[in-house]
């Protein structure tokens, strides 16, 4: 069964572990040198176990870990969304289930209201993914150059 789980400070090692693998998948599309410790920067970490408007969320199947989602407030297209999907995985051994779509379907759900999701277009599965998500809600997209698209949408739904 698939559940999310606020992260707490207890569970900032399994995430930041987490977050590793994530970006090692993701420099295939967004090039990001590694730091003197072999590791992928990411300035924005600790915010999320310090500032209010971001949320950290482990992603659970039967209790383990398969992936996580970072919430926070800050707009890639100038505007004031409710929430910004900033980071989302699924590990791959977890993905082909179903486990992603009910995981953002039960985030959109808990946290209602204005939404923006960035993805790379070059990344063809996340493309599917956020669009096909993303339909229900009549998003406007936002193409950002380099190959990015931001999804605009509420997921109040309109008549």
């Amino acid at each position: 069964m698939i559940a999310l789980m606020p992260v707490r400070r207890t569970d900032r090692q399994l995430l930041w572990n987490l977050l590793q693998k994530y970006l090692h998948e993701l420099s295939r599309w967004y090039a990001q040198a590694l730091d003197a410790e072999g590791n992928y920067p990411y300035r924005w970490f600790d915010a999320y176990f310090t500032e209010p408007d971001r949320v950290a969320l482990l992603i659970l199947d039967d209790d383990i870990p398969v992936g996580f989602a970072l919430l926070n407030a800050h707009s890639y297209i100038g505007e004031a969304p409710d929430h910004v999907l900033a980071e989302f995985t699924v590990f791959p051994a977890y993905r082909g289930r179903g486990i992603a779509s009910q995981a953002v379907q039960r985030i959109l759900d808990v946290y209602g209201g204005r939404w923006e999701i960035k993805y790379s277009e070059r990344n063809t599965a996340a493309s599917r993914l956020w669009n096909g998500i993303a339909k229900k809600y009549h998003p406007q997209s936002h193409d950002l150059g380099d190959d990015e698209t931001v999804l605009a949408f509420s997921t109040e739904l309109r008549d």
